[in-house]
């Protein structure tokens, strides 16, 4: 498998599964800072010239949530989502939607709001409204989602670096993490783990 991901990316949480789960692959960086993902070699694997990208042997896969389970399902000796409990695994799914489609676009919403507006004046009010939108969405997260100590109780699962790597961004949105016990301790304590600070190192070289 090849995994394509950029230095500061979501595609951290994909790189921390594929190495939790012990899995055979290759790290391969996009330059997305000098365009890289929307060249022609890169759009030829991910049309979306976003990153993460997993290429298969079956095909490429995209969309972190799709790309966690795959990791998950496919090395299922590393116990990484409850595979035989179609309830946990649909909450384990959920969990890792909202951070999909919630948490990520209000993040997005403070340096990427040209996705969505034109006008400065608009652009400015994104970026104003992005740090109150993290930090509702973190408060549910917080007080509502995380069931400790792991996202999804006591077991260690995709959710886990889904989290982890969401919560690296708080900082530069203005977010303090110390609003969420829970949250900070979970991201301590996946700072301190082995597969975690190999990726880390990995791809701050």
């Amino acid at each position: 498998m090849k995994l394509f991901y950029a230095r500061g990316a979501c595609a951290l949480a994909s790189h921390i599964a594929l190495e939790e789960a012990g899995a055979t692959y290759e790290a391969v960086r996009v330059d997305v800072r000098g365009g890289e993902q929307r060249g022609p070699g890169y759009l030829a694997i991910n049309p979306k010239g976003r990153v993460p990208a997993l290429a298969t042997a079956q095909g490429v896969i995209t969309e972190t949530p799709a790309i966690l389970a795959y990791i998950a399902q496919t090395h299922p000796q590393a116990g990484l989502a409850p595979l035989d409990d179609p309830f946990a695994f649909a909450e384990l799914q959920a969990f890792n939607a909202y951070l999909c489609s919630t948490v990520h676009p209000a993040h997005a919403h403070r340096h990427r709001g040209h996705r969505w507006a034109d006008e400065e004046g608009s652009l400015a009010d994104m970026r104003r409204k992005a740090p109150q939108v993290m930090g509702e969405c973190f408060e549910l997260i917080e007080a509502q989602m995380f069931k400790g100590p792991w996202v999804m109780g006591e077991a260690y699962s995709i959710a886990d670096p889904y989290l982890f790597t969401i919560c690296g961004w708080l900082e530069a949105d203005e977010v303090d993490i110390a609003r969420f016990p829970k949250v900070a301790e979970h991201a301590a304590r996946m700072a301190e783990r082995p597969a975690v600070r190999k990726v880390l190192a990995e791809e701050a070289a």
